[in-house]
C-alpha cells in the first residue's frame, strides 16, 4: 500500500502520513487505530506472540483430564488472536483427549492464535445451519484449521467465516475472487462475498466448526 492510498483510506492528509512513515512525527491513539484498521491488524500483531502468551494468558492450568476453552463473542473470535480476560463470557471444559485428536490444517500465520474458542449461535445463524445447528448451540471453533481441505472425505466442513468484523457459520466455496457462503437450511439465502485485494481465502476462514453442543 502506498502512502497516498493509506492517507485516503484513513482520512489523513498525505503530508501527515508521510511524516509518520518517515518517523518525523507520531500519531494519536485514534490515528493509530485508523491505520491498524485499514491494514486489518490488531495491536497484538505488533507484539511478540510468545511474550503475550507469557504475560496475558488467562487460562488456569488444568490439573485433571479436561482443558479449559473460552466462550467469547463473534467479533472477538474473528479478530483477536489472543483473548483477554475482559472478552471472556464463560470458561467451559472439554476432554483433553478429544481436543488433542483434532487435526489442525493451518494456512498463513496462525501459530500465534489461541487455537480453540467457543461461540453461541444466535437465532439466524442457528436456523441457517439447521439441523446441524440450532439457535443457542455452543460451537467449538478450531482456529488452527483455516484450510478448505475436507476434514472427512465426502463431508463438507462448517466454518466460522469473517464477515464485517464478526463470524458467520456456513459451508464455504470459492468462485473466482469471491467466497460462496452456503447455509445448510435451504430456506436461507446463499451469500456471495468478494475478497479484498491482497487477501486470500484462509484470511477469511476463522476456523473449522469441530463440535456443536445443543442443550435440550
Amino acid at each position: 500500500m502506498t502512502g497516498l492510498r493509506l492517507a485516503e483510506e484513513t482520512g489523513f492528509k498525505q503530508a501527515h502520513i508521510s511524516n509518520f512513515l518517515n518517523r518525523k512525527r507520531g500519531l494519536s491513539l485514534e490515528g493509530m487505530d485508523k491505520v491498524l484498521n485499514v491494514q486489518h491488524l490488531s495491536v497484538l500483531d505488533l507484539l511478540d506472540p510468545h511474550e503475550i502468551n507469557k504475560r496475558a494468558s488467562i487460562l488456569p492450568p488444568a490439573e485433571d483430564e479436561f482443558d479449559n476453552v473460552l466462550l467469547v463473542d463473534s467479533a472477538t473470535a474473528a479478530t483477536e488472536p489472543l483473548v483477554m480476560s475482559m472478552k471472556v463470557k464463560e470458561i467451559l471444559k472439554f476432554k483433553r483427549t478429544f481436543l488433542r485428536k483434532l487435526r489442525p490444517e493451518m494456512e498463513g500465520d496462525r501459530d500465534g492464535w489461541e487455537r480453540f474458542v467457543l461461540l453461541k449461535a444466535d437465532a439466524r445463524e442457528g436456523m441457517s445451519m439447521y439441523p446441524r445447528m440450532l439457535p443457542g448451540a455452543t460451537i467449538l471453533i478450531d482456529r488452527h484449521y483455516n484450510s478448505l481441505k475436507p476434514y472427512r472425505k465426502g463431508e463438507s466442513n462448517m466454518y466460522a467465516v469473517a464477515k464485517n468484523g464478526r463470524c458467520t457459520v456456513k459451508y464455504v466455496e470459492v468462485a473466482g475472487n469471491h467466497l460462496v457462503l452456503r447455509p445448510h437450511n435451504q430456506a436461507y439465502p446463499v451469500e456471495i462475498m468478494p475478497m479484498e485485494e491482497g487477501r486470500k481465502v484462509h484470511d477469511y476462514l476463522i476456523g473449522r466448526v469441530c463440535y456443536v453442543g445443543i442443550e435440550t
